[in-house]
């Protein structure tokens, strides 16, 4: 048996829109490009897949015992010329600060993410290309 989840998005006017997820939180989005005064669709979505796989990486590091100071991730993304304008590629880069942090965990705990555990990834992927790196970034 499946979950089923429910978001609400509700015309606001003006180009905007109220989104509200399953859990109650809503989230303002802009879809007026000149204006951007909230994040787009899409914006969200590269959120979504950088949020998504850095909770993963985060958790497995702390079990791991990576003595972790600082952890962010940047997601880019390269879409199509013609509509949709879906996205083709997007690079997840993970950037690790630490004290003597083992490439190997680091690296093990986005393959466990990619494969295993981040839905968002694991929904993108079958027409997304998604290339996964890593700095990892020693501390005194």
């Amino acid at each position: 048996m499946s979950d089923e989840y429910k978001a609400d998005i509700h015309f606001a006017g003006d180009d905007f829109f109220i989104g509200t997820t399953p859990s109650g939180h809503s989230q303002v989005l802009d879809t007026n490009h000149e204006r951007a005064s909230a994040a787009t669709p899409v914006e969200l979505l590269m959120i979504a897949l950088g949020s998504c796989t850095a909770v993963d990486v985060v958790s497995i590091l702390k079990k791991k015992r990576q003595d972790v100071t600082s952890y962010r991730v940047e997601v880019r993304g390269e879409r199509r010329e013609e509509h949709p304008r879906a996205f083709t590629k997007m690079e997840v880069k993970h950037i690790v600060h630490g004290r003597n942090v083992a490439p190997e965990a680091v690296q093990r705990a986005i393959e466990l993410s990619e494969e295993k555990y981040c839905s968002v990834a694991a929904s993108l992927r079958p027409t997304v290309e998604i290339v996964s790196i890593y700095e990892i970034v020693e501390e005194v």
